[in-house]
């Protein structure tokens, strides 16, 4: 069985209900992004900052896993190679679906992080501006989420599964966010076979091998069964 990376965004969640980046109606459409996903924005106004992670924490709380999330979990326990799921979301949708092998590049929601010592913790539903970090004691904490400007995490050992990667699958990104959207060059140089799942094609759409377009809770779970299938 082959080894695996998947990329996946936004799309992939939205089917449960949490709204995408570029999304007319819910938070995002509510701020700027200057002003709640920017280092910037947080020194300006950590209140609103904090404010805007609650909400977006207890709306991905009530959110439930789709049949998306649950086939690639389900190809993670069934593949007898290495599968990689290296999400942008900050969800947890595929832990909650199953799936033990994910990466989040961009952060979490249930994470905490403190902005003195770098120490991470568990995030409370609702955190406060000044709360403690519980291992140095500094008034600090911050969500643990990749602000536009900053570093995503795990590169090295994203850029190491994908030079292992016998295929590279991106779900439901727009392909307008790097480095991910430079994720298909990096399998394709090594001779991964790539395909592009999503509802329309991304603005990297043209470099993938293969591209199956419609919702995700459909096209995924077939591609699953057709990778498990060995076709």
């Amino acid at each position: 069985m082959p080894n695996i990376v998947i990329l996946t965004g936004a799309g992939i969640s939205a089917e449960s209900g949490i709204e995408t980046f570029r999304a007319e109606t819910g938070l995002w459409a509510q701020h700027n992004v200057e002003d709640v996903a920017t280092p910037e924005g947080f020194v300006r106004d950590p209140q609103l900052v904090v404010n805007f992670y609650n909400a977006r924490r207890a709306h991905g709380a009530s959110a439930l896993p789709n049949a998306a999330h649950e086939a690639l979990a389900r190809l993670e326990a069934e593949n007898d190679g290495e599968v990689l799921i290296v999400t942008q979301n900050v969800d947890d949708l595929h832990e909650r679906g199953g799936a033990q092998n994910v990466l989040h590049m961009h952060g979490s929601l249930g994470s905490a992080l403190c902005a003195s010592c770098e120490h991470r913790w568990p995030a409370p539903m609702e955190m406060n501006v000044g709360d403690a970090c519980p291992a140095c004691s500094a008034p600090s904490a911050r969500p643990d989420i990749v602000w536009f400007g900053e570093i995503p995490y795990q590169m090295d050992r994203i850029i190491d599964a994908l030079g292992r990667a016998d295929i590279f699958a991106a779900i439901g990104t727009s392909g307008n966010v790097y480095p991910a959207a430079g994720f298909v060059a990096e399998a394709a140089r090594i001779g991964a076979q790539t395909v592009e799942i999503n509802l329309e094609p991304s603005a990297v759409g043209s470099q993938f091998d293969n591209a199956i377009m419609g919702p995700a809770t459909q096209t995924v779970p077939a591609w699953v069964d057709d990778i498990l299938k060995g076709r």
